[in-house]
């Protein structure tokens, strides 16, 4: 009996590029990778909601193009599937993060933002895994998307099996926390979808999450409001930020980890395999006094390449000024606050009159 083989120039099965995929994605640095198709309705409709709350304060671009995050194949015509992957960004212990928040004279970045631009440097693997997956396939129509579009990469991940959305609305893992990012491929590949069981939700009635948030922004489960939370008012809100929310935010500068430092399945977070996210410039651990020091050209070449040069100038001075005012009433911060009454940014000023007034209030 003859045995039917495929031509050497073949393309492969869909279930054949599955699993060369999943090797690629791991060559490429990527911690998991699943495959899923596009069954959106009920995270639509959660977005729907969300926005008619106005939970999304400034952010206006949320509001715009829900058609295309209800129909990721309107941003990729022909998409019938989405790769989701997966890579881990954690470079410390909790601990050490831990020690940064609990010192109020210390400018505690959010730990995804210390070294380089993640959506760069994830972007570049995921176009070159679009373009193994070509060579492959050469019907294949694939673009890749980095937190860079209109998709909803959690609702995505989720689908591919990549863990459950937990009640502080973040992807999580039982094997890997949330210490992660996402990516997306969006093909015309008839791929096989991960047909497993849909991720167990293993929250269960574990509320710390909700409970640790300094802002109270976490106002049920999966449920954020977006202006309090201290990412936003650090890096999306543009104006001033509202005093009742300066205190809580103690010296968290740029975004928040508060959540997921107390998630008690971050116990099982990996550390990154990625030296390109190992903190830049000693910013996590730096002290506020230097980091406001930074001239505005100091401020964009030490930044350069990273996401914190999101917030801008301004920006990053005023959440400075506000971590000073609740920071050691020293001779030191108060010094440098002074120094900055005349800057050249209404938005600064404000922010730095009201740290002075704290200082004073607390001598």
């Amino acid at each position: 009996m003859r045995v039917k083989t495929q031509p050497p120039n073949a393309t492969p099965s869909p279930e054949v590029l599955a699993g060369r995929i999943r090797d690629w994605a791991t060559e490429l640095g990527f911690d998991g990778v699943g495959i899923t198709g596009f069954d959106l309705a009920e995270d639509v409709e959660h977005l729907h909601q969300w926005l008619r709350e106005g939970r999304h304060g400034s952010m206006d671009y949320m509001a715009r193009h829900t058609d295309l995050r209800a129909d990721p194949a309107r941003l990729q015509p022909e998409a019938i599937r989405c790769i989701s992957v997966r890579m881990n960004y954690r470079t410390q212990s909790a601990d050490a993060m831990q020690a940064c928040l609990d010192d109020p004279d210390r400018a505690y970045v959010s730990r995804y933002a210390l070294g380089r631009d993640y959506h760069k440097l994830m972007r570049g693997r995921l176009k070159q895994l679009a373009r193994r997956l070509q060579e492959a396939a050469p019907e294949a129509l694939s673009r890749p998307f980095v937190d860079s579009a209109p998709v909803l990469e959690k609702a995505l991940g989720r689908d591919a099996r990549l863990g459950w959305i937990g009640k502080h609305s973040l992807l999580l893992h039982r094997d890997a926390g949330s210490w992660f990012f996402l990516g997306e491929i969006l093909t015309n590949v008839a791929l096989p979808v991960d047909d497993d069981p849909p991720v167990k939700n293993l929250c269960g009635s574990c509320t710390a999450c909700m409970e640790i948030c300094p802002t109270q922004a976490i106002t049920g489960p999966q449920q954020l409001d977006a202006r309090r939370c201290i990412a936003y008012l650090t890096i999306e809100h543009k104006g001033s930020i509202p005093e009742g929310l300066r205190k809580p935010m103690g010296n968290r500068i740029f975004g928040c980890d508060d959540c997921q430092l107390v998630c008690p399945w971050n116990r099982y977070a990996q550390a990154t395999r990625e030296p390109d996210f190992a903190p830049r410039h000693g910013l996590d651990t730096a002290r506020l006094v230097d980091l406001f020091a930074w001239s505005e050209d100091e401020f964009l070449s030490r930044t350069e390449g990273m996401p914190i040069r999101r917030t801008g100038y301004a920006g990053w001075r005023r959440n400075i000024a506000v971590a000073l005012g609740n920071a050691t009433a020293s001779d030191e911060s108060r010094q440098a606050l002074r120094g900055a009454l005349d800057d050249p940014s209404p938005l600064v000023r404000e922010h730095v009159q009201w740290a002075l007034q704290q200082l004073e209030a607390a001598d």
